[in-house]
């Protein structure tokens, strides 16, 4: 497909798995592999039935979400972290770290090596950036560990996780940086995201520039049981610096934005030469299911601000960041996806990129 098109990554959990990880109360329960497994095979030959031309595992495998996946577990961390509230009145909670030093738990790559008993077509891994990490450590700091020394193990730890991903042959690698625009809402100043940008891209920069084109930042206002958490933070005042990331692929959540010319205007006037613009075309909190003919007129209205030798398409956000989330279907999920993959294809034929 000329129009290259990418999905985010976690597809809806099968119930029998959410009951088993109620039941038990963990995720984390040796007796629940059986259904981890299975849960990633149909997962896997679902979305190859889409024909898509990318594909992940769905994140079958990451209790409890996409952010805390790597330090779920760890016996020096306690569960009264950092809160994500919603729109909707609910909280998350990352853990709190209380001594070092920092280690993950474990590393996407470990998901690789299940999904590819599977796979066929090429595979991407999602993993969490160093600035939602970084929010494991605790304002009041942890003595005998300082917070330099964190930051240089979680660097570590994450430069470790997406090499470990291309060694075990991921097409690409997303990291996860929904906590940017969260930024903006927690401190309006700027200043807490600008740190986040530069943490970001200390990570980045021990990365050749072969790799680093294969790497790509995803960005959405969160998803989770049909909200946000910071849908209401302006994307004029993220866009400008997440470009700023030394990153070659952006996946950029569009099509839920009240104001889409104004994002892909503002995508336009910062685009820089060689950075790829997955332009997202497919609401997943949105419970009905798009057609085809609205995502192509999406690609066909991105590609008016964004050259088309640089523009892809991809979904908001994941259908399941968090791993109990019921508010979408399994088979809503995957046919939202195939609208996606038939409307990126009828928008190449109008482009005449075939």
């Amino acid at each position: 497909m000329p129009l290259p098109t990418e999905p985010i990554g976690s597809i809806p959990r099968p119930l029998e798995l959410i009951e088993a990880i109620e039941r038990l109360g963990t995720g984390l329960d040796p007796s629940l592999e059986p259904l981890y497994e299975e849960a990633t095979r149909d997962c896997i030959l679902h979305f190859e039935a889409t024909g898509s031309p990318v594909i992940t595992d769905g994140e079958q495998r990451k209790f409890h979400n996409f952010w805390t996946y790597p330090v779920e577990g760890l016996a020096n961390t306690t569960p009264d972290g950092f809160e994500i509230p919603f729109l909707a009145g609910h909280v998350r909670r990352m853990p709190r770290l209380t001594k070092g030093p920092f280690r993950y738990a474990r590393h996407a790559y470990q998901y690789l090596d299940i999904a590819k008993r599977y796979a066929t077509a090429p595979l991407k891994q999602a993993v969490i950036s160093p600035s939602a990490l970084s929010l494991l450590y605790p304002s009041e700091g942890i003595e005998g560990y300082s917070r330099d020394q964190f930051i240089i193990d979680l660097l570590d730890e994450h430069v470790a996780e997406v090499n470990g991903c291309f060694e075990r042959g991921a097409d690409s690698v997303q990291i996860d940086f929904t906590e940017g625009r969260l930024a903006l809402k927690i401190d309006p100043t700027g200043e807490l995201l600008a740190s986040f940008i530069d943490l970001n891209n200390l990570g980045l920069s021990r990365f050749s520039a072969e790799t680093r084109a294969r790497i790509g930042i995803h960005t959405c206002p969160g998803g989770d049981r049909d909200s946000t958490h910071s849908a209401d933070a302006d994307y004029a005042d993220l866009l400008p610096s997440l470009l700023l990331l030394e990153a070659g692929r952006f996946y950029i959540a569009l099509a839920g934005e009240p104001d889409r010319i104004r994002a892909l205007e503002i995508i336009r006037d910062n685009l820089r030469p060689g950075q790829l613009i997955y332009v997202g075309v497919i609401a997943p909190i949105d419970p009905r299911v798009e057609t085809a003919e609205e995502v192509r007129d999406r690609v066909l209205e991105a590609a008016k601000y964004i050259p088309v030798d640089q523009l892809g398409t991809t979904d908001d956000c994941g259908y399941s960041p968090f791993c109990d989330d019921l508010s979408t279907t399994r088979d809503k999920a995957f046919a939202k996806i195939r609208a996606r993959i038939e409307g990126t294809r009828m928008a190449a034929r109008e482009l005449g990129v075939e």
